[in-house]
């Protein structure tokens, strides 16, 4: 696998010559298939028995109670009943950890800025049982259409869907709390990403996007409640320096995330950033209060 000397370079600045290679070497390892039990249509020992069923093997996730690791492909699961009717959803297990950090609580409203192809919007509908308000912004028409089709299909309730770039949202919006899985440089992903297209000029740009989308959740976030800031991005100039970045012009503090994981070393206390292994993708988290 080709790693461009400039994500290289980002990597040791961060990381040092040791953990650099170890990410590196993640980078080169498949990495396993998951999926997320959808509690709105089952629960996992039902799930569980009915792969004991079709001799599908697989293993529990210890610090998500309703993520499976299966033993084998995606188009194997993509064929059972159990994915046709909704009742899993094949998902990273990283993706899966932001909206275990939003603070949901019954008829809320929640805005997910970035909502596309919906997993992490219905897993909230989950984690909530349908009992949360939501909207979900998509700006690209064909993903808009898979969202809508996989909120559907998943059984998600009280979900308004908008085509609208979020970052120019009115600002007579007010949300009880914000999901933003940034657009970001795919920099923590182990495969299916072309690492050669990782450059300063695209960082800088990204940052940009970046930058704007957070500074936007900050003003329609409602005072005294919290939004969850997330990439797939093991760089730290999208992740703490986008932070550090707007918490100079918002009253906002870090919400510390206490999870048993393998992470990175951060430059901002209580924020996670997850190291890439062939069970997790590398990833960033981050969960702020607005003051």
């Amino acid at each position: 696998m080709y790693i461009p000397d400039y994500l290289k370079e980002k990597l040791l600045n961060s990381y040092g010559s040791e953990i650099t290679e170890e990410i590196i070497s993640a980078y080169s390892k498949t990495r396993i298939t998951s999926i997320r039990v959808n509690t709105l249509k089952t629960d996992i020992d039902t799930v569980m028995k009915k792969l004991d069923e079709l001799d599908i093997k697989y293993k529990r996730v210890d610090i998500i109670p309703f993520a499976l690791i299966i033993d084998v492909k995606e188009d194997i699961i993509k064929e059972t009943e159990l994915y046709k009717n909704g009742e899993i959803y094949l998902q990273s297990l990283s993706s899966m950890l932001p909206p275990l950090f939003m603070d949901l609580n019954s008829k809320a409203t929640i805005l997910d800025m970035a909502a596309s192809p919906g997993g992490k919007t219905s897993e909230m509908c989950a984690l909530a049982n349908n009992e949360i308000f939501v909207t979900a912004t998509e700006i690209n028409p064909i993903r808009l259409d898979r969202l809508k089709y996989n909120l559907d299909k998943l059984g998600c309730k009280n979900v308004t869907t908008m085509k609208k770039d979020a970052s120019s949202l009115d600002d007579f919006f007010i949300f009880d709390g914000i999901l933003l899985d940034s657009p970001c440089s795919g920099s923590g992903t182990i495969e299916n990403n072309d690492f050669s297209k990782i450059s300063g000029e695209l960082i800088t740009k990204i940052q940009g996007v970046q930058y704007k989308l957070l500074k936007k959740a900050l003003s329609i976030l409602k005072s005294g409640s919290t939004m969850v800031y997330s990439t797939c991005s093991i760089l730290k100039e999208e992740n703490e320096e986008i932070v550090k970045k707007v918490m100079k012009e918002f009253d906002v503090s870090i919400v510390p995330i206490d999870i048993d994981l393998d992470k990175l070393p951060s430059t901002l206390d209580g924020v996670v950033t997850v190291k890439p292994s062939e069970e997790y993708e590398g990833f960033f988290v981050c969960k702020l209060k607005k003051n």
